[in-house]
């Protein structure tokens, strides 16, 4: 019997390869990813605050708005207070409909990674020609608002084609996070050459956790300690990325928002112990280190 494949990368366990540290001289990296999304009235696609695929209507519409209205400013705050550096995956959509966010990202110095047009649809069901335009467009907004090109992409509801790396690479992209295969970064094959997977969690992300299982709270909060301390104590052994994601709209509620920075203060009580970071600089040392260390670099150049 032969499965299909993907062809993109090969199989690489973790325990036999290389040691490195992170440039600091940690050995755990922590990475918070924000995602601010625009979505239509009334149509397309969009998450429901029950969980369930329920019709798109005025409610899950405004409690989704409520990220980019209120839930987007109770996280920047709560990341402010806590000094974390943090990385925004962005619609382009919302940038236009939504001046102020743009400018307040800039401020932090965060970083601003292509994540479509709009979560009211997902790439993986459109002709070449048609994904490519929406990552184009996508990169281009992110431009017009921050003036630098973004780096990185995350899809729409983290879908693919089966174009989609290669499309991504040659629209300029070098990382994607699409592929939460690793607790490393490891290098992926395109049709125009390597490009980087940088580890996403779609595990510790309040969307699944909080939307879909209805987790609390506090719940969360407890995930994110567990995975912190688990991969804290396995960082011993080799180096480590712990990626949180969030949502304005789940976690910006003031309720959910208390759990998480409670979370947050325990992860930053080991402060010393980490490198706190964006996927970008992940992406850009990674790049960095020798052939042979990250899986996959025998494809680079």
């Amino acid at each position: 019997m032969k499965l299909p494949g993907h062809g993109r990368y090969a199989h690489s366990a973790i325990p036999g390869r290389p040691v490195y540290d992170w440039p600091n001289g940690t050995r755990l990296a922590l990475v918070v990813c924000n995602n601010i999304e625009a979505f239509a009235f009334r149509a397309g696609l969009g998450s429901d605050s029950t969980g369930a695929a329920a019709p798109q209507g005025q409610r899950n519409y405004a409690w989704r708005d409520y990220g980019n209205r209120v839930g987007l400013w109770n996280m920047l705050d709560m990341l402010d207070e806590l000094e974390i550096p943090c990385a925004h995956n962005v619609n382009g959509a919302v940038l236009d409909a939504c001046p102020e966010i743009a400018p307040a990202l800039k401020a932090r110095g965060d970083e601003f990674i292509g994540h479509g047009r709009t979560n009211a649809e997902r790439q993986d069901g459109m002709w070449e020609e048609d994904e490519r335009r929406l990552i184009a467009e996508s990169r281009d907004a992110i431009i017009r608002h921050s003036g630098t090109a973004p780096q990185g992409w995350l899809g729409p509801y983290i879908a693919q084609s089966a174009v989609t790396l290669d499309l991504l690479k040659e629209e300029g992209f070098s990382y994607v996070m699409d592929w939460p295969a690793d607790d490393q970064p490891f290098w992926m094959r395109t049709r125009s050459g390597p490009m980087l997977s940088v580890p996403y969690s779609i595990e510790l992300n309040d969307s699944p956790a909080q939307v879909f299982r209805q987790h609390t709270g506090r719940q969360f909060a407890e995930m994110i300690v567990d995975q912190f301390d688990e991969m804290l104590e396995q960082s011993r052994k080799r180096p480590l990325v712990c990626s949180v994601v969030l949502h304005p709209f789940i976690v910006g509620q003031p309720f959910r928002l208390r759990a998480l920075r409670d979370a947050l203060r325990h992860i930053l009580s080991h402060r010393e112990r980490l490198w706190v970071t964006r996927p970008g600089e992940l992406a850009r040392y990674a790049a960095s280190l020798p052939k042979g260390v990250v899986p996959g670099s025998e494809m680079l150049p």
